[in-house]
């Protein structure tokens, strides 16, 4: 008799081995490390469980100043072809990044209710240089996938402590954006009644507030029976996003288990873009020439060295352009603030 549980396991099983025949047997795919950072917290153990089920990754080396022995040994059990190796505490941070062609880094502290992004600078932005001064040392030439909050300042702070260290190469670094366009896919096509998997969005600007800018201008399909109200509702709930989940948790977590899932599917994009896979394109928080300012979220073609093209915003509708408008200074300052604080010491 099949339960849902094991009708569940046969299709993650089938699919699995369909991503494999569609990209590289194990046996022709390359020796691909990734590193997670943070790896014993809310969203590096999922992110963990969907990186151990990735068929690109040969080894995964997870970090975290406790608990992350127990987490590699979990999921070392899962029968797939990555070996999981724990390290905790700094004087393994060294061995844990060696070698490693992707580092994704979602340590720091959570959103609590009532806690805006800004709040948890201080915390995280200390995280971040600390880990970004191990990656320049172990590890130079890794793909940087930034999740840790706020990645408009922890991105900065990440580009100045390799610039310090002779490491920065503004193609391998990289702001996780991509739960903003999960988040605008699902929306959207949930609004227009039709399936999500069909959709595209994506979303510029930052990765906070009104600096995410989701382009439903640009969906495709295009779904033309939303009004302009709707889109406008659709844009604040992408950008509120993130407080929805935190309330919806009454102060016992923000949204991680979605975060994780966006990570896992923008490091597997690294990965594709790694191995010669062409054509992958995500948004991404990266250095950028598309407005005035340093860094910017936009569409990214990714290759065999990281950022192969930064694509440019395309045509806007009248609303997106004042919304581009808006989110400018404070994506500024953002950026501002992360700097301020890589050079101060």
């Amino acid at each position: 008799m099949r339960t849902p549980t094991t009708t569940m396991l046969k299709s993650l099983r089938s699919s699995s081995t369909t991503t494999l025949r569609r990209t590289y047997s194990s046996e022709s795919a390359p020796e691909r490390k990734v590193a997670i950072l943070g790896a014993a917290g809310g969203i590096g153990q999922p992110l963990s469980l969907l990186m151990k089920l990735n068929p690109l990754v040969s080894s995964l080396s997870l970090y975290d100043i406790a608990g992350t022995p127990g987490v590699a040994a979990d999921v070392s059990h899962i029968n797939t072809r990555s070996e999981a190796v724990g390290y905790t505490g700094e004087e393994n941070l060294g061995k844990a990044l060696e070698g490693a062609d992707v580092v994704i880094i979602p340590a720091g502290v959570p959103r609590k209710p009532g806690m805006t992004r800004d709040d948890l600078f201080n915390i995280n932005a200390g995280i971040v240089k600390g880990l970004c001064t191990a990656i320049a040392k172990y590890c130079p030439h890794a793909l940087v996938n930034m999740i840790s909050n706020p990645v408009n300042s922890t991105v900065p702070i990440a580009s100045e402590v390799f610039k310090k260290a002779g490491t920065y190469d503004e193609k391998k670094l990289f702001g996780v954006t991509t739960l903003d366009v999960v988040r605008a896919k699902t929306f959207y096509a949930g609004k227009a009644k039709l399936p999500v998997a069909d959709f595209n969005v994506p979303v510029v600007g930052g990765h906070a507030g009104i600096t995410i800018l989701p382009l439903f201008s640009q969906a495709t399909p295009q779904a033309n029976n939303l009004s302009d109200e709707e889109i406008v509702a659709l844009t604040k709930r992408t950008q509120d996003g993130g407080t929805e989940v935190v309330e919806a948790k009454a102060g016992k977590g923000s949204a991680t288990l979605s975060m994780a899932y966006a990570g896992a599917i923008f490091a597997d994009a690294c990965l594709k873009g790694l191995n010669g896979v062409p054509d992958v394109v995500e948004c991404s928080f990266v250095q950028s020439t598309v407005t005035e300012l340093p860094f910017f979220a936009s569409k990214v073609r990714l290759g065999k060295n990281g950022v192969e093209e930064v694509l440019g915003l395309g045509p806007l509708s009248d609303f997106e352009k004042q919304g581009l408008e808006a989110l400018l200074p404070e994506l500024k300052s953002s950026i501002e603030k992360g700097i301020k604080f890589a050079n101060q010491s």
